[in-house]
């Protein structure tokens, strides 16, 4: 991407009152509320499918206070958010957007389900990510899309960008939250749900001569199905194979978008302004060398191969101050079979009969912790060691017979027979005795015994007295309820024993442009860039370096979005005059 502004050409392509680059959830909802507000609107995506990470993600958004919590007979109140957002951000994240989000987060839900029948519900028993702070809560403040019938989309459908395979039951069936916990953690039902989840998928015949898709899509493609179908009953146009190359200023503010559609020229005049929402930098390897953690590498992300900080080298271009770009919302994964993306381990590392250690065998920190938390510790235990990327998950059989392991399903369900021969020794890696996994991984054996033997006795008292898995509602919430006296804690002891190698990979990287409470991109100064805007992983993340529950990429995603097209409606041709980011309410 060229990285020099252009200055404004005579002439344009094309016209709108609003340029939005990206078509995840933060750039669908940037044009349908924009649009909403009486503004023309545009979605441009580089890539020649639509959704973005969004749609490979779990598709959950993060709204403390939101309107199902007492329903579901929980509480919230503005001020536990506050004093948990103040918390986890320590004083980097300017107060006016924490609390431009907070109170605006709830108002965007409500508004999509009213406006656009884009709607979420609460899940009850999905905790924040550190519950046991000030303010955290044991659940309620995670929202799930609802569920979407992929019939809707039409023809658009087959340009929607699919789930990754590891979100799917079997590797075809779709699965929301609730239905995923009750599997992983064999919860009470678990077989008959399963039973019945394939049964509705087969036995849909009509659709399974269409497409090997499920026709009830959950999680990130639902979110993206219905955003999508928005889209298409407002009649805004999403041109896809359509990349930025830079940002046509005049007089200092941003009118426009110069792209390439298919290796044709285009420039996009956008009379109000242009809106960011082009994802972060995770598979631009010089971006990576150049501002994140050493080692660092693009073949460790989950995120989808399409985000190479496009939007960020575009603001920057214009003199837009940059934050927090050492941080990524990190997350421990293992290689895919066949290439790809790598599989994120969110689920597994809860699960008991488990350890992850560094090269000396030596375990440093809570397998169940939150996932940007468990990176960070391998970033600060390679700094104390240089042994710790990669690291690696030690299991045994009993584990391996019960429960998932990335890409692998439960051995119950498919065995070690009926795994590909090719992924041995490359996806996961297996041996008869612990000394001989040791050998073959590249790991101290005195060290692993000490850590399995430390694991069998955490497991007798139930008690992890050096880094306190199970301690919190979080760590347990993918763990077995069945195992005790800890459920996230059995011993490690039953022949074969397997490991996997973890990297300190991630969903997307959260440093980006410096925004305002309005979304507008602020210069080093603290100027504005007038009519620049931006949103998601392209702009500097509003949780800081910390994560505060499932969903807190997507959700000030779609809030600040919903914030800046109501900006920009309020804005006049000269002036990106503010509006009251406090609820109507």
């Amino acid at each position: 991407m060229d990285n020099q502004a252009v200055q404004r050409p005579q002439k344009f392509d094309q016209q709108f009152d609003v340029v939005v680059v990206g078509s995840g959830a933060g750039g669908m909802t940037a044009a349908l509320c924009a649009q909403a507000h009486g503004l023309s609107a545009v979605v441009l995506e580089k890539s020649d499918l639509y959704g973005g990470t969004t749609a490979v993600s779990g598709g959950g958004i993060w709204i403390p206070c939101n309107d199902q919590i007492a329903g579901l007979g929980g509480s919230d109140s503005y001020a536990e958010a506050l004093t948990y957002m103040n918390f986890l951000t320590g004083g980097e994240v300017p107060a006016s957007r924490i609390e431009a989000y907070l109170r605006n987060a709830p108002e965007m839900v409500r508004y999509m389900a009213q406006k656009f029948g884009v709607k979420f519900s609460a899940v009850k028993r999905y905790p924040d990510y550190f519950p046991d702070k000030p303010g955290g809560k044991p659940g309620y403040r995670t929202m799930e899309p609802g569920e979407f019938d992929l019939a809707a989309l039409g023809d658009t459908l087959n340009q929607q960008r699919e789930a990754y395979k590891g979100t799917l039951l079997m590797g075809r069936v779709s699965m929301n939250q609730v239905e995923a916990h009750t599997l992983f953690t064999r919860g009470p039902g678990w077989i008959w749900l399963m039973i019945k989840m394939m049964a509705k998928y087969w036995f849909d015949f009509a659709w399974r001569r269409r497409s090997t898709r499920d026709r009830r899509s959950t999680l990130g493609q639902a979110m993206v199905g219905s955003l999508r179908r928005a889209l298409l009953d407002n009649n805004i146009p999403l041109l896809l194979s359509t990349g930025l190359d830079s940002l046509i200023e005049e007089n200092g503010r941003v009118v426009g978008v110069a792209a390439t559609q298919n290796g044709r020229k285009l420039r996009f005049d956008a009379k109000r302004g242009v809106v960011l929402a082009s994802g972060g930098f995770e598979s631009n390897q010089q971006m990576r060398e150049q501002y994140l953690p050493k080692p660092t590498s693009s073949a460790w992300t989950a995120a989808p191969p399409i985000n190479h900080g496009d939007g960020i080298r575009a603001g920057t271009a214009l003199g837009a101050d940059l934050k927090f770009m050492n941080l990524t919302w990190g997350t421990p994964t293992m290689a895919a079979p066949g290439g790809g993306a790598a599989s994120g381990l969110f689920v597994e590392r809860g699960l008991p009969g488990c350890v992850l250690v560094n090269q000396l065998g030596k375990r440093f920190v809570n397998e169940a912790a939150p996932y940007t938390e468990v990176v960070n510790a391998i970033y600060a235990d390679q700094a104390r060691t240089a042994k710790t990327v990669p690291c690696w998950l030690v299991f045994d059989a009993d584990f391996r017979k019960k429960y998932p392991m990335g890409p692998m399903l439960p051995g119950s369900i498919q065995p070690d027979s009926r795994l590909p021969k090719d992924w041995l020794d490359k996806v996961y890696y297996r041996a008869e005795s612990l000394e001989a996994l040791a050998e073959k991984i590249g790991v101290d054996i005195h060290g692993l015994n000490k850590s399995v033997a430390d694991i069998a006795e955490f497991s007798r008292t139930g008690k992890d007295t050096q880094f306190g898995k199970g301690d919190t509602v979080f760590d347990r919430y993918y763990s077995d309820p069945n195992c005790k006296p800890n459920s996230c804690l059995a011993p490690i002891a039953k022949a074969p024993f397997y490991a996997v190698r973890v990297e300190p990979g991630e969903l997307g990287t959260k440093g980006g442009l410096v925004t305002d409470e309005f979304a507008r991109v602020l210069r080093a100064d603290g100027s504005r860039i007038e009519g620049l805007y931006a949103v998601g992983n392209c702009s500097a993340a509003v949780m800081g370096k910390t994560y505060a529950g499932p969903g807190a990429t997507l959700g000030p995603a779609m809030t600040f979005a919903y914030i800046a097209a109501r900006n920009l409606a309020a804005a006049t041709e000269t002036s990106a005059a503010a509006v009251d980011v406090r609820s109507a309410a």
